[in-house]
């Protein structure tokens, strides 16, 4: 699956099967889910869970929690506009560059 076709399948009334927990919250996330999009990034507990939890906390507005999950991601703090970083982190999560 690449990104067009990640974005497509919002139209869904559920992520596409296969999909990790990191991107089924990204894909929570875009559908207007938040909860759900922040238990999922929570049960994933490796780089990239970490790094959707810090998405998740920056777009809630609670900097200093995005803060902690970026830096147990192993990423920076981004200042991206907040649509850019949820294509950035879906498309490396997809195998993209």
């Amino acid at each position: 699956m690449d990104l067009p076709e990640f974005r497509a399948s919002l139209s869904q009334a559920e992520p596409p099967p296969g999909l990790g927990l990191a991107l089924q919250a990204l894909w929570w996330e875009a559908s207007g889910d938040w909860d759900k999009a922040h238990e999922c990034a929570q049960a994933q507990e490796d780089a990239a869970g970490c790094w959707v939890h810090a998405y998740l906390h920056r777009k809630q507005g609670d900097i200093g929690n995005a803060g902690y999950w970026y830096r147990r991601a192993g990423k920076p703090a981004s200042t991206a506009p907040h649509d850019e970083e949820w294509q950035s982190i879906a498309r490396s999560l997809l195998g993209g560059s």
